[in-house]
């Protein structure tokens, strides 16, 4: 079913290492190209100096905000996509990133430029954890007449019915936002209402919590591969410009991670992943053959949610220990201890 290009080395202190050959993305004609940038905000050096939202244009039709680590060390990343009748909204971050006013200025510029007085915006999420809906009622309070909001809760029955997905773990759904289809296609297994979303004017690739430079948490090993074999399948018949997901943890280094908690991130991964690494996910899940064990590969780690209760407390532990003492020196994180 997949080509096994992958080799797995022994394992490193309980983690499995592997490592395999990605392919490039050959350009394809007539989709809409875009820039990302060679490095982003994260959280400093100096959170005096940080905007709580880094607002980037891939397009003049397609922009990224990324919240600050100043405000939340998950700084996640949120897309905004403009079609001609509406736009679309993934994600509203998470605690303390206080989106509303940035959005909304974003849109205002947008409408602005174009020459258009209002344009309808559709929110939905990659999933329904904190990190990707805190600033839902702050989106919901804006009532901005320019800018007339539709929320859909990130639910499984919600967005089975937005989006006409008759079968969550067997169909797909779509939303037209006027000359601008994004396929929708859900993904449980980080959590049962992932979804992944596909632009078919850009080929990109938004896949959450499922795929990015990091940590994939999955709560569910046997839908986390289904749904993996899944995207695989449906990106085999799709142009792929870029997979972009919701976070970097992953640093510039292969197979090292910011540790869990880590607001300021000097030399992080880039954003960017690609159909290859979708492929290299597919190939170290069926390696495991059915085993949940965590697997360090050069851009990401596989990371089933830990069982044991002391595991999990070592963790949580770990995660106080560095988010505390970042914030300590959050206002000069570039000067010595």
């Amino acid at each position: 079913m997949k080509a096994n290009y992958l080799h797995l080395a022994a394992a490193c202190c309980g983690i499995i290492v592997a490592s395999g050959n990605v392919k490039s993305e050959v350009p394809v004609e007539g989709l809409e190209r875009g820039v990302l940038p060679d490095r982003w905000m994260t959280g400093g050096p100096k959170c005096m100096e940080m905007p709580e939202w880094q607002v980037h244009e891939y397009n003049p039709r397609l922009f990224i905000l990324r919240q600050s680590g100043c405000t939340n060390y998950e700084k996640p990343f949120l897309y905004l996509l403009f079609g001609k009748d509406r736009a679309l909204l993934l994600d509203t971050g998470a605690a303390n990133g206080n989106l509303a006013p940035t959005l909304q200025r974003t849109v205002h510029r947008w409408l602005l430029r174009n020459g258009v007085d209002r344009m309808p915006l559709l929110v939905v999420h990659t999933h329904g954890h904190g990190d990707h809906v805190a600033g839902d009622e702050g989106l919901i309070a804006l009532n901005d007449p320019k800018i007339p909001l539709t929320l859909i809760p990130a639910t499984v029955d919600a967005a089975s019915r937005a989006f006409h997905i008759p079968s969550w773990r067997e169909s797909n759904g779509s939303v037209d936002l006027g000359e601008r289809v994004v396929d929708v296609i859900p993904l449980p297994g980080h959590s049962d209402t992932s979804v992944a979303y596909y632009d078919r004017r850009t080929g990109i690739l938004f896949t959450g919590d499922s795929l990015y430079p990091g940590r994939l948490y999955i709560k569910d090993f046997p839908e986390f591969e289904t749904s993996t074999w899944r995207l695989v399948r449906f990106s085999a018949h799709q142009p792929i410009s870029h997979i972009l997901g919701n976070h970097i943890e992953q640093t510039r280094t292969p197979f090292v991670d910011y540790p869990t908690g880590t607001m300021y991130q000097p030399e992080e991964h880039e954003l960017a992943l690609s159909r290859g690494s979708l492929l290299e996910l597919s190939d170290a899940l069926t390696a495991l053959q059915g085993k949940q064990r965590r697997v360090r590969l050069r851009d990401f780690t596989l990371w089933p949610k830990a069982t044991d209760e002391a595991e999990r407390a070592a963790e949580e532990k770990d995660y106080q220990e560095v988010n505390a003492r970042q914030r300590k020196r959050m206002w000069d994180q570039s000067a010595p201890d």
